[in-house]
């Protein structure tokens, strides 16, 4: 989960879920900024940094997935952050695997993760999240199964092309704001998953 918003977002939390891509965005941009994620803070590994002038805060809670927001809801109250300062990163699988989408607001979608971020935020629905998509699971594979098994090799390469686009989605998102990074980067990302809709993983 990140918070961010629409002026000069301040705080970054990730959201991981069973695959843990939310996990590996917010390594992965936290060694792209040099910020070491070497704290324990609200249930939750925590960092923070500067992203150019931007103090930012990296937070990977360690509950259990659908008991995230009580490592989430303490961490905005804490720093005393509006709702639009935090973003939510979270794996998809209404999307196909290695799209990405940035929205400003949204309901929970039935996931687990999301529903408890939205009760300890107190209903409030109002705050931003990242939206990562693995695909859905082949064939008639239980989606649970699906969600603890390990990337195959075409997937996980999705994946890594996946983490450097949240990278730059994410520098954009911190200088120009949320409006203007969500409409440039869901166009470019519109056309890649038609792209990649129909291909297998």
């Amino acid at each position: 989960m990140a918070v961010c918003g629409l002026g000069k977002p301040r705080f970054l939390i990730c959201l991981g879920f069973e695959k843990q891509v939310g996990f590996e965005m917010i390594d992965s941009f936290a060694q792209s900024q040099g910020i070491e994620m070497n704290t324990v803070h609200c249930k939750a590994i925590f960092g923070q940094g500067f992203v150019g002038d931007t103090p930012v805060f990296l937070a990977k809670p360690q509950t259990y997935m659908n008991l995230s927001g009580e490592s989430t809801g303490p961490l905005a109250a804490y720093y005393k952050l509006p709702l639009n300062r935090v973003l939510v990163f979270h794996d998809d699988m209404n999307l196909p695997c290695g799209v990405l989408r940035l929205h400003d607001r949204g309901g929970h979608g039935s996931h687990n993760g999301l529903k408890s971020v939205i009760y300890h935020f107190r209903g409030n629905k109002e705050f931003p999240r990242l939206r990562i998509g693995i695909g859905r699971p082949p064939g008639q594979m239980d989606p649970k199964a699906f969600l603890l098994q390990r990337f195959n090799a075409t997937a996980q390469g999705r994946i890594d092309v996946t983490l450097q686009e949240g990278i730059d989605v994410l520098k954009l998102l911190l200088s120009k704001g949320l409006t203007e990074s969500g409409r440039r980067f869901n166009t470019e990302q519109k056309y890649k998953h038609i792209r990649l809709q129909t291909l297998p993983t």
